[in-house]
């Protein structure tokens, strides 16, 4: 069976399963990586970018390689070239999860629960929930949405298509490397370079695509564009800025702005400061925008993986 139709059945098998099963609660693949992860850390931290290079190889490069092998040791068999594809898939993405983490926060907010709403706020990203009002913690939900739209569902399709089974293991490594030690700490000021910059690259191709989606598939395709033609190169992260610029282009609404994580205060620029204020339902709104990409961007990689006429031999 043709390369192509191996990761058009895999990668539909895949979000299928997201969408019946979303991630378990115990022993998922990620998290198992990141444990793997943590242990080299262990041994192998040293204030030090070329430590942590050697870090990102032998950890993306380790479960890439697995990855490789794996594919490599099944391609005689259409039936298990797809089973792999397909679980991987699975594997990597995260659209259910982040769909429900979301949703949940964002009852809570509807029902008046802004304690309940702090509480689950660590569940989807890293700011500190109690420096947050109701709106702010609206508007750190629909960044999150956004961001990770493209971290958990489109970047992880693109590197499939590119790459197979491989490129879907090694993208979600090279993410999971950049959440854990990618941060501007001082213990990882050094140590985290290789992986921050890595998941820079390799997550480019997926946000501009993420962002090019959101315009198309949001209700307002205009104000999208303009969002993220003036205020994209505003953000700190080359991935991030086009992604959240676009979703709140698209949804009509203010991103960016003051933040917090763990008692440190950034202040980002505003994106699509035409827009009004988040507000609760809002995040409905963005959870419905991330799932109509998500289902762009299966198609778009499978048909890019077609053009490619790549065959298992």
């Amino acid at each position: 069976m043709r390369a192509d139709r191996v990761f058009a059945y895999g990668a539909v098998a895949g979000l299928l399963g997201d969408l019946l099963l979303g991630d378990p609660r115990r022993g998922h693949p990620v998290a198992v990586f990141g444990r793997a992860a943590g242990a080299v850390e262990r041994v192998l931290w040293r204030d030090h970018r070329g430590w942590g290079a050697l870090y990102a190889v032998v950890c993306a490069g380790g479960v890439t390689a697995l990855g490789a092998l794996t594919a490599r040791s099944v391609r005689t068999s259409p039936a298990a070239s797809v089973a792999l594809t397909g679980a991987a898939t699975w594997a990597v993405v995260g659209g259910t999860s982040l769909a429900r983490e979301a949703r949940a926060i964002g009852r809570a907010l509807e029902a008046g629960d802004v304690e309940g709403a702090r509480a689950r706020l660590p569940h989807l990203c890293g700011r500190d929930p109690q420096a947050l009002d109701a709106d702010g913690i609206a508007r750190a939900v629909v960044e999150s949405v956004a961001e990770n739209t493209s971290d958990a569902v489109v970047g992880a399709l693109v590197w499939g298509a590119l790459g197979g089974v491989p490129g879907l293991l090694g993208f979600r490594a090279v993410n999971t490397l950049d959440a854990m030690v990618g941060h501007r700490s001082h213990r990882y000021r050094r140590f985290g370079w290789a992986s921050a910059r890595t998941d820079d690259l390799v997550g480019w191709p997926g946000a501009r695509l993420t962002a090019v989606l959101a315009m198309l598939a949001g209700p307002n395709p205009r104000g999208a564009v303009r969002a993220w033609r003036t205020d994209a190169g505003k953000h700190p992260s080359p991935n991030a800025g086009p992604v959240e610029a676009s979703f709140a282009g698209a949804l009509g609404v203010r991103l960016g702005g003051t933040l917090s994580y763990a008692g440190r205060v950034e202040h980002r620029p505003v994106l699509n400061g035409e827009g009004r204020a988040v507000v609760a339902h809002d995040i409905e709104r963005a959870v419905r925008l991330s799932r109509h990409v998500g289902l762009l961007a299966l198609g778009v990689s499978v048909a890019g993986r077609f053009l490619t006429r790549g065959r298992i031999r």
